[in-house]
């Protein structure tokens, strides 16, 4: 085999097949990256939330707070609910985002597959 078909042969395995599979895993690990991220920051917010509300028990002396902290507590849980409303179209964005990409990474691998069969 010569030199010349040895590098075309090399060329056409780096385009057909690394290439594409590489672009594939960093999509991948970009994807992986953001939902983590996205689902630290729920966690984060969670946690705080209900950290917030035990303290607010601990405050409890009297009608008048423990009034303050049930209603604190119905507040508290309105926007637990829009928090997850809020997470959750978020990571539908994200998936949605990736599975585009997905199609358009396997179009490019499909067109130049068919270009190099050419």
């Amino acid at each position: 085999m010569s030199k010349a078909t040895t590098q075309q042969a090399t060329e056409q395995f780096e385009s057909m097949f690394v290439a594409p599979a590489r672009n594939f895993g960093a999509l991948n690990l970009d994807y992986t990256e953001k939902l983590v991220a996205a689902q630290f920051d729920a966690v984060r917010a969670l946690a705080d939330m209900g950290l917030v509300q035990a303290r607010g028990w601990l405050e409890v002396r009297d009608a008048d707070s423990l009034k303050s902290v049930v209603e604190s507590q119905q507040k508290a849980s309105q926007d637990v609910g829009e928090r997850l409303r809020g997470d959750a179209e978020k990571i539908m964005s994200l998936s949605q985002e990736y599975v585009q990409k997905s199609q358009k990474l396997a179009e490019d691998g499909i067109k130049a597959a068919t270009t190099a069969a050419k």
